[in-house]
């Protein structure tokens, strides 16, 4: 991608492209700079990031965690004007640029962000945790309650049972039983990071309830500000 397509995108990802087609083209462009490797050390703070929509707004939020104690250490949000329309598939462009302020705002930079929503378990290898972790240059970890692409074998009862998410014979993630006897979690990396330490990592974190710490948090802020500002207008 040129370096200064890139620039705008990254300023500016909410309201360009506004056209769907060309928007795929930049997801494409995207995907090919998504690196998948082990995770070159061990996270201290990690960020869970939503977004809630409301009116015609978008509002994220990113809860920064200490790791492993997962302890709440700082929250921020970004509310903006949604200016791209409902596109399965192109999610990214409605709340690109609120999730990247949210994060930008935080005081200390993660060295790890999960999201509520996919990896590269996207049809064209870029769901929201993949195209924030590019632009961002930050590892990142999509944890969506709900497949987007893929097949799958239900995995086992227990907490960690998992078992892996193709697409044709490629894998590119794995439902995660994160409690016992509770529907899974779609894992897939988003950037800088394998699928194992995926895993781990979200594993990790889900300690009392099905969604990881950080993700619960800022789902839960993500929805109680869109209440509240809602509720204003």
């Amino acid at each position: 991608m040129d370096k200064t397509l890139f620039k705008r995108l990254k300023k500016d990802g909410l309201s360009w492209p506004e056209d769907k087609d060309l928007a795929r083209k930049v997801q494409r462009e995207l995907a090919d700079k998504v690196a998948l490797s082990p995770l070159a050390k061990a996270p201290a703070l990690i960020a869970g990031v939503d977004s809630a929509f409301f009116d015609d707004r978008v509002i994220s939020t990113a809860c920064l965690f200490s790791f492993p104690s997962l302890e709440l250490i700082e929250e921020t949000f970004a509310i903006k004007e949604v200016r791209f329309p409902y596109i399965p598939g192109l999610l990214s462009f409605r709340e690109g640029t609120s999730t990247i302020e949210a994060i930008e705002k935080l005081k200390k930079k993660p060295d790890l962000i999960i999201f509520d929503g996919q990896g590269i378990a996207h049809p064209r290898g870029l769901g929201i945790a993949s195209y924030a972790g590019v632009l961002l240059d930050i590892p990142s970890v999509g944890c969506a309650k709900s497949r987007l692409v893929g097949e799958y074998d239900e995995p086992g009862k227990t907490k960690g049972s998992w078992s892996p998410l193709k697409i044709l014979d490629k894998t590119v993630g794995a439902v995660l039983r994160t409690r016992a006897n509770v529907e899974p979690v779609f894992v897939s990396p988003g950037h800088k990071i394998d699928i194992k330490g995926s895993l781990r990592l979200v594993l990790a974190c889900a300690t009392a309830y099905r969604l990881p710490e950080p993700t619960r948090r800022a789902d839960a802020l993500s929805k109680t500000l869109a209440r509240k500002h809602a509720s204003r207008a």
